[in-house]
């Protein structure tokens, strides 16, 4: 399945009657070279987990999964839990973790779920997360690097 095509997704949203929620900021990539070209400006390898916020349907989480050794995806939307199920099956280096990122002692989750190693962030941060998110994985102190794509009004805010 090709999580990039638009066709596809919107065959994949309407098997599982999804719909987006404004609330959550919910946008999906639809350009292949845009999850690839994060993940590998990540600078991955089997040896690093990577923590990412809002997998959507997946098309990051899967490229972040070719390259590192564990992914750990926190998803706030628990209506995309069957969506994720059926796009990442088989990568067996992935783990979603439904919750709240802004709720999470991130150091601890990421002790618990990535272990020993190297600790990232990569992630297409969601619009009306962006400035807390990232301050929260600044304070964790415990990621080597970050690793994000954000809207452009954003990166002039910050």
């Amino acid at each position: 399945m090709n999580l990039t095509d638009i066709r596809e997704i919107q065959a994949l949203l309407e098997r599982h009657k999804f719909r987006f929620s404004y609330f959550m900021g919910q946008n999906f990539l639809t350009a292949s070279w845009v999850p690839e070209d994060i993940a590998a400006s990540a600078m991955l390898d089997e040896n690093v987990g990577v923590v990412e916020v809002g997998p959507g349907i997946g098309c990051l989480t899967n490229e972040l999964s070719k390259l590192a050794g564990k992914v750990l995806s926190v998803e706030l939307d628990k209506s995309l839990r069957p969506i994720l199920a059926e796009t990442l099956k088989g990568r067996d280096n992935v783990e979603i973790f439904f919750g709240d990122v802004m709720k999470q002692d991130l150091r601890a989750l990421a002790e618990e779920k990535l272990g020993p190693g190297r600790k990232v962030v990569c992630a297409n941060l969601p619009y009306n997360i962006t400035s807390p998110v990232l301050t929260a994985f600044l304070e964790a102190g415990c990621f080597d690097s970050i690793t994000v794509m954000i809207q452009r009004e954003v990166a002039r805010r910050i």
